[in-house]
């Protein structure tokens, strides 16, 4: 009680500065991308999900990236994570950055949201209509060809929907069985995030301050060293067993 009292008192300072940051990146953004280009619009992006974390420690919540992995170079890549709350999608982006990671995201993030909706749009990412397999099935294919044809990196968060409590929970195969089908030659890295859902345990407000967020990066998989149900079991494995 007496904890959530203090993120209470400190959502106040949360709420102002997160939405802040979105609308003065969206700005900046915009100039960055007809502008200055696509290299400087990527570093918009980073720089923008750095102070959206920083906006998290106001709350008294730390990060924490554990990465003892070798991840190919010069490959395609498909990272695969749980799901806990909308910050996943920060953590990865800061931390993995070096992949200038791109993401499959529902289409009703297209719209609306400053900063976030403008990347979606124009930053390598798709967006898809969970309720119309016409439409995303396609989609979800020629995002898999594009990330082995330009050696890109893509994100995936399996379960669809975010875990409210933390515990996993079963991964569909379908995103994941298309994008590896198309991806020969690329790498499966799997991300375990741990204690996100705890930002969001109240609700929206306040937000749930005092913990630690940590995103462990777990041993890439060749895609073509295993058929598919093999490679879901051990990717599914090793992300579910690092959830604390």
């Amino acid at each position: 009680m007496i904890q959530k009292f203090f993120a209470a008192i400190l959502s106040v300072l949360f709420y102002p500065a997160f939405f802040i940051s979105l609308v003065i990146f969206h700005g900046i953004q915009v100039v960055c991308r007809r502008v200055l280009g696509k290299k400087a619009h990527r570093r918009s992006v980073e720089i923008l999900n750095f102070f959206l974390l920083r906006c998290i420690n106001l709350v008294g919540n730390t990060t924490t990236y554990v990465n003892n992995q070798h991840i190919p170079e010069g490959k395609p890549l498909l990272i695969v994570s749980n799901h806990q709350s909308m910050f996943d999608i920060s953590m990865i982006a800061w931390y993995m950055r070096k992949y200038d990671p791109s993401y499959i995201s529902k289409i009703e993030l297209g719209k609306g949201i400053p900063s976030i909706s403008y990347n979606l749009r124009h930053g390598g990412s798709v967006l898809i209509d969970r309720k119309n397999k016409r439409q995303s099935l396609p989609v979800i294919i020629n995002f898999g060809k594009r990330l082995q044809a330009q050696k890109q990196t893509g994100v995936i968060f399996p379960e669809g929907t975010r875990s409210r409590d933390g515990k996993p929970k079963k991964f569909n195969e379908t995103g994941l069985k298309l994008l590896t089908r198309n991806m020969p030659d690329g790498y499966v890295v799997p991300i375990t995030i741990n204690n996100s859902w705890k930002l969001m345990r109240y609700g929206y407000f306040p937000v749930g301050g005092f913990n630690n967020i940590k995103l462990e990066v777990h041993e890439p998989i060749a895609i073509a060293s295993c058929d598919f149900d093999e490679l879901k079991e051990k990717v599914e494995r090793q992300i579910t067993m690092a959830i604390k």
